[in-house]
């Protein structure tokens, strides 16, 4: 059993999710063939909740884990994970273009941009959702969980699996529901609005996780951790001011929404634990239980790229399949100012290498601070 608990928190943002696959080659390297599990609490948003997904079944050999999720993030290709034939592409445009042209007479309303059937057929083929469970029971895991927001109620939901005494939680806006986690929550996760359709989980249609997440750390805390590593898809500090002459394109206008969707929640999120452990500092542990504070603090350390995502997107927005390139162009995703939006789609091996090459790169320039995290 783990007396201290280290979790880790993997954010969304699609395709940008192989950055986390170098962070965690790099980690894998640190911790060389010690037994057990360095992250007994998993968390994960959108992507990254596919990521902990995986990191979960197989929990009772990390090493493992990490090699067969970089196996398959090192040779990504985008019909893996959404169709790009030519029906599938022409008829989404018929089926948009009939909306916005009939809808109103014919009540017709299309569910998402692109079909994301593959991503499905993949998860079910390579996770053994019940080995989570048994990881539980045999103490190599102590909890996992995957964010989705609901459409209805508006609420974000952290769906977890984990060891007895857990319990769920409720908070403004946001809860814990205990479950056994399954192929339809992490597309619920990853279902990024107007992209991918919506999954209905019970009584309610669920959309990307990242949506309306005011909280990312939350169930990180909720699930008993004491110190946590965050892995970002997007750089966290701040850049100067652009001028812009020309009017935004629909690509760029949709990756500044991405962007605030995916990014800006974990930038206050780390702000608020920073004052919080700032505040429980001022005290002693006595002082703290005689005022009947709960509150503990909590270890962070974040790890996030060092370099623009959009950048490096740009540089490898030939490496889609053609068809694919002439719709994007279309929105003005080929184009520089459009590369946002292009970083979260493309799911190719040029692009997901490069990240996970960024992301190796990035935690061993931070190596020590690792390893004192892993009380290596």
């Amino acid at each position: 059993m783990y007396t201290d608990k280290a979790a880790l928190v993997l954010t969304g943002g699609g395709a940008r999710a192989a950055y986390q696959v170098g962070v965690l080659n790099a980690i894998r390297e640190l911790w060389g063939r010690r037994p057990g599990n360095p992250f007994p609490i998993l968390c994960g948003t959108s992507a990254g909740g596919i990521n902990v997904a995986s990191l979960a079944v197989y929990s009772d050999n990390f090493p493992m884990a990490v090699r067969k999720m970089s196996y398959i993030w090192r040779n990504f290709h985008v019909d893996q994970v959404y169709r790009t034939d030519f029906p599938a592409l022409a008829g989404t445009g018929a089926r948009w273009g009939s909306a916005l042209l009939t809808g109103w007479l014919f009540r017709q309303t299309p569910r998402s941009l692109l079909d994301n059937a593959p991503l499905a057929r993949l998860l079910e083929s390579v996770l053994d959702f019940s080995a989570i469970g048994r990881a539980i029971r045999d103490g190599h895991l102590h909890a996992v969980s995957v964010s989705a927001s609901g459409y209805t109620s508006g609420e974000s939901l952290a769906f977890f699996q984990a060891a007895d005494g857990v319990l769920p939680w409720r908070r403004a806006q946001r809860l814990g529901v205990r479950t056994e986690l399954s192929v339809p929550h992490l597309m619920a996760s990853s279902a990024i609005p107007f992209v991918f359709p919506a999954v209905r989980i019970h009584r309610e249609y669920f959309g990307d996780g990242s949506m309306r997440q005011l909280a990312p750390i939350s169930p990180a805390v909720h699930l008993g951790a004491d110190r946590i590593l965050v892995i970002g898809s997007g750089r966290l500090e701040e850049e100067g001011r652009q001028q812009g002459h020309t009017y935004p394109s629909l690509a760029q206008i949709a990756g500044h929404a991405m962007s605030s969707i995916f990014l800006d929640s974990l930038a206050v999120d780390l702000e608020r634990l920073e004052r919080i452990n700032s505040t429980l500092g001022a005290f002693t542990a006595e002082q703290r239980q005689a005022a009947g504070l709960t509150l503990r603090p909590i270890e962070t350390l974040v790890i996030a790229p060092s370099r623009r995502i959009d950048a490096i997107a740009g540089q490898h927005r030939h490496s889609l399949p053609p068809l694919l390139r002439t719709v994007l162009r279309g929105v003005g995703a080929m184009r520089p100012s459009g590369s946002t939006l292009l970083s979260y789609l493309l799911f190719e091996p040029a692009f997901t290498r490069d990240l996970i090459a960024l992301g190796y790169e990035d935690t061993m320039a931070r190596r020590q601070a690792v390893v004192d995290f892993l009380r290596l």
